[in-house]
């Protein structure tokens, strides 16, 4: 039989029962159900099973708990801020490319994703850009593309 874990007396048993209730999230939720089970002498092989964690995820759920107490348990993913999306222009680029919109296309026609697309790759040398981020940048300077 595996040993039981240790588990520091942050909370009371009661304590942890009512964080594990009102968890304003499922990830709080299990995190909390799991050192509910581990205060109530479960293993964490156990309590891992019944909660679906994975085991060694919830070894690091409990010895995060023990080290730094009940903040530990919070979802922090939630507060993650993205990344800033990386322009494929610089200010400068696309001002070049604000006048280029303002006259017709390469082709002669209209300009649409795939063309602006298309004039990014040129400009700054890469092998290929993604029409979509065409559209971006259409969108991105208020152009709306109209079908003739």
């Amino acid at each position: 039989m595996p040993p039981k874990a240790y588990l520091k007396q942050y909370l009371t048993i009661e304590e942890l029962k009512i964080r594990y209730r009102q968890a304003p999230d499922t990830i709080e939720s299990r995190r909390w159900h799991l050192l509910l089970l581990i205060a109530q002498q479960w293993s964490i092989k156990k309590a891992a099973k019944v909660v679906g964690l994975n085991y060694d995820y919830a070894k690091e759920i409990v010895g995060r708990y023990n080290r730094e107490g009940p903040e530990s348990v919070k979802n922090r993913n939630k507060y993650r801020q993205p990344p800033p999306a990386k322009s494929l222009l610089t200010p400068e680029e696309q001002q070049e490319l604000l006048v280029a919109l303002k006259g017709p296309a390469p082709d002669g026609g209209a300009w649409s994703g795939p063309k602006v697309a298309d004039w990014i790759a040129k400009k700054t040398g890469r092998d290929h850009v993604w029409p979509q981020r065409g559209w971006d940048y259409l969108k991105k300077f208020g152009i709306e593309w109209k079908k003739k």
